[in-house]
């Protein structure tokens, strides 16, 4: 018979959990994984909690569920825990994991007497954070905008719905410099990442370019700022779904340096 184990982040799984089960991979990746664990930590007072599926011992899986307040990927609302990152390995699904990680969630926020559970969720061929997994488990589409999409589970009927975040960037010039405005993450390891080569490339170009980071998971930052993860040169943003590369940072911060060249 199968063994699963549903359990809080350890100093066993915590590892596992910093690299995104990433494990092994790169000194990239265990650097930040060192840093993101230590945030997770400290983020407990505020109500983060980390839970881990093992299979046979192993770690298969895990969910971030924190009250929606304090959460630094939103969505917006208040009364309610969200979900803002879960994950299981594919040696993980069909034997329960993933149900075993939301009902842990749930419990918690029931916990905390939460109104009810939320979730941003996607509906792509990529099991994270999937939606129709969500919807299966009793969760109600409020909202979706292409393949994204918000959901949650009430408990309460007096609760209120959340929102999507609404971004409130607004492009402010510095003359004589290329402004980079990095708009990141701790709580996602591809933001965290990319921030660190953002930083890293914007320093090549010295006095030229202007560095201005905003952290979504400080506090009052995603209120502001309405997001918790991009990058802009002067303005424009760039994009790649996965960690920026170094080379196409570069290559935006020298075309905005050198607009007709």
């Amino acid at each position: 018979m199968t063994q699963l184990e549903i359990k809080g982040m350890d100093s066993s799984t915590e590892y596992f959990v910093g690299t995104c089960s990433h494990v092994g991979e790169s000194a990239e990746i265990d650097a930040c994984g060192r840093r993101r664990v230590e945030w997770l930590k400290g983020m407990r007072d505020k109500g983060l909690r980390v839970h881990v599926a093992l299979l046979e011992g192993d770690p298969v899986g895990f969910i971030y569920s924190m009250p929606i307040e304090v959460s630094p990927w939103g969505p917006a609302g208040r009364d309610l825990t969200a979900i803002p990152c879960l994950w299981v390995l594919e040696k993980g699904r069909g034997v329960g994991a993933g149900r075993g990680l939301v009902a842990e969630a749930e419990k918690v926020a029931g916990e905390r007497k939460s109104k009810g559970v939320c979730t941003e969720a996607y509906y792509w061929d990529f099991w994270f954070l999937p939606g129709g997994f969500y919807e299966k488990l009793g969760y109600t589409v409020l909202e979706r905008r292409g393949d994204r999409a918000l959901l949650w589970k009430v408990f309460d009927s007096t609760a209120e719905a959340p929102r999507f975040l609404q971004n409130a960037y607004r492009f402010e010039p510095v003359p004589g410099k290329v402004v980079v405005d990095l708009f990141w993450n701790r709580l996602c390891q591809t933001s965290e990442i990319e921030a660190q080569r953002v930083r890293e490339v914007a320093a090549e170009f010295g006095d030229r370019a202007l560095l201005r980071e905003f952290p979504a998971h400080e506090p009052g930052m995603l209120d502001r700022c309405g997001l918790p993860r991009g990058i802009y040169v002067n303005g424009n943003f760039i994009f790649w779904g996965y960690e920026a590369p170094r080379e196409g940072v570069r290559e935006a911060i020298e075309k905005a340096l050198n607009p007709s060249g």
